[in-house]
Parts: C-alpha cells; structure tokens; sequence
C-alpha cells in the first residue's frame, strides 16, 4: 500500500472507478451457513455507534481505512489488514479518511469455534488488527466469493483456517502433531475421487473414517496436503478437463462434474489453473 486510503485488489472484488467516492452505507449479505454470516459493507463517515456482537467478527478493509474504538484504544486497519473482534467486547466504527472504507466480514458463533478447538478456552486475540498476509488463506476460503453457497466442507476448512488465525494472534502455540490415521484417510480420499461430482456429507465421512470431522480435516491435510473440500474441487475440475477434451460444451461439462453452474466452474477453473475453461480447451493441441 503506498498510503492512507490506497485500495486493495484481490479476485472477486469490484473496486470503484478512480476518483468515485464510496457511498455512505452499502451492506450486502452474502450466502450463509449455520453459524457463519458473511457481509460486503461500504461506508463514509461515521458507520456505527458503540455496540458489541455475541459473535467473532472477523474482516478484512478491502478500501480506505477503518478505524474503531476497542478496549479503551483508538484501532486503524488499513486496506489489506484484517481485524478480529472478541465476542461482546465493545467497539464502534468509521472511516479514517474522508475517502469512506470498505470492507468484507464473517460473524462466526463461537460455539463452531468452540466444537474445532474440543474443549479449549475460546482464544483471545488482544490487537485487533492483523497485518497484511496473515489473512489471505481466510480471505480466499470465505470472503472472496460471499455469494457462492459455502457447504459443509467448505465451512469446516474455513473453521479450521479460523480457528488457526485465533490460536495464532492470540499467542497459543500449534498443538504436538498426532500420529495421522492414515488407512481411515485414504479411504474417505478414495471414496471423494470415485464420483467428485456427489457432495458428500461431513458426517458420512466420519462414518467412513471412524473419526471425528475436525480430526480428520485436520489429518487429511496434514496427510495429502490439502482439504477434503479442496481435494473434491480438484477432482471435480479433473472431470471437466476430460469433459472438455472430449468435445463437451461448457455448461453441461460444469454440471456433469457436479458444480452450481458453468459460472461457478469457471471461477474454480480459473483459480486453480490460471486459465478460464475456454481458453484452456481452446489452446489444446
């Protein structure tokens, strides 16, 4: 950032034109999950009045800057840095400069966090604002596409990626790593790559495994590198490759692999090969 009110350019935003100005309040809530709310909010000037959530409130500044009264000090969180808000602890809002801020949010029930940590004390992150590159991974599995329905284990790897920030920022070493349940984990990969295109449920993986679901999203990880949920993605753009080598058109290879629609195998195509889906089958030799 080259200075105050510099702008953030990440995948999925829509930044406004060079020298518009943000309106004075712009709030969209995007698609949800059980515990997990996510918002897009856009102010100038004042935003909020002192209040407190029952929830975490975890967000990145995307625009301008944030500034927010918190536990008896004034807070700036510049674009690019995040901030993390304790369960009712009391905090205002608004913009640092007259250019207003714009932001992205999870408001996450502390139970959820509480069900990944297995009884621990929930963490207490006591500086709010987090610098810059400790939020990407966040940012890419919940905030970069509110709008995109966010499945079951696609919550549990933003979870886990939650609960990683909070035990960070709040200074609680990483956990002794535990002897990984590799047979058990081999199955439930085996059982995804079989038919990428069916959404398997979290708890038909624990049938599977014979372990709990954060256990074994922890140790899938560690074990392949990867998520169950980053691992079906992959799987499932494996198909649409063979799909699309074979002749098929877009949209139908999207559905056939099992994606919402041939937008949302896009993004995913683009994500992970750096290409869109067109321009990748077009360049086959």
């Amino acid at each position: 950032m080259s200075g105050v009110g510099a702008s953030l350019t990440l995948r999925g935003l829509r930044p406004p034109a060079a020298g518009k100005s943000l309106p004075a309040c712009r709030l969209h809530r995007g698609s949800g999950t059980p515990g997990i709310e996510r918002l897009d909010a856009a102010f100038a000037g004042p935003a909020f009045a002192p209040h407190r959530h029952d929830t975490y409130a975890i967000g990145m500044t995307l625009r301008g800057v944030q500034t927010f009264r918190y536990r008896g000090a004034q807070r700036y969180c510049m674009a690019g840095e995040g901030h993390v808000l304790h369960p009712d602890e009391m905090h205002d809002g608004a913009a640092g400069t007259a250019e207003g801020f714009h932001y992205r949010i999870l408001y996450i029930d502390p139970a959820l966090v509480q069900d990944a940590l297995g009884g621990q004390p929930l963490p207490f992150v006591p500086d709010p604002v987090i610098g810059r590159g400790h939020m990407q991974r966040l940012f890419a599995l919940g905030l970069s596409d509110i709008d995109q329905e966010l499945d079951e284990l696609g919550s549990l790897d933003l979870m886990l990626e939650v609960v990683r920030l909070l035990r960070r920022h709040a200074g609680i070493p990483p956990a002794a790593p535990a002897a990984l349940a590799l047979p058990a984990l081999a199955r439930v990969r085996d059982l995804i790559a079989a038919d990428p295109s069916l959404r398997r449920a979290a708890a038909e993986l624990e049938r599977v495994a014979g372990l709990d679901r954060w256990t074994l999203a922890r140790q899938f990880r560690s074990a392949f590198g990867t998520s169950p949920s980053h691992f079906r993605t992959m799987r499932q753009l494996d198909k649409v490759r063979a799909l699309l080598r074979g002749g098929m058109e877009l949209a139908a290879a999207a559905t056939e692999a099992g994606f919402a629609d041939q937008s949302h195998m896009s993004r995913m195509f683009k994500r992970a090969y750096g290409l869109a889906p067109a321009q990748w089958r077009n360049a086959q030799a």
